[in-house]
């Protein structure tokens, strides 16, 4: 048994938060989470949906990182993730509207393609 954190959103347990410069490709269909940290506190700033992907800049290169940066700084940046293999994109974007409706992330507010 791993000592691993995770994270409960809605009823979807998510694993991590680890700082964002810890993680590494490669990434299987997933929904994650973009968290900002103050303290002991972990804030959703961001959520988004990918499918497989083994880009190792795959979130510095996001078109949203410019604002998580300016919310957090990059040293308080902190992913969470939760895997969905085989899933569509349709399937991942269900569960991210509610999770987007529930915690109104900053960083999403001007995607109108996902709400």
């Amino acid at each position: 048994m791993s000592n691993a954190m995770t994270l409960q959103i809605l009823n979807y347990e998510f694993l991590g938060p680890i700082n964002l410069s810890e993680w590494g490709p490669p990434m299987e269909e997933v929904l994650y989470l973009i968290l900002s940290k103050t303290s002991e506190t972990f804030s959703i700033i961001y959520a988004g949906q990918s499918g497989k992907t083994d880009d190792g800049q795959f979130f510095t290169k996001h078109e949203r990182f410019q604002c998580w940066s300016q919310l957090s700084g990059q040293k308080n940046l902190h992913l969470a993730i939760y895997p969905m293999w085989g899933s569509t994109e349709q399937q991942r974007l269900n569960i991210l509207k509610k999770i987007i409706q529930k915690y109104t992330p900053k960083c999403n507010e001007s995607e109108p393609n996902v709400l």
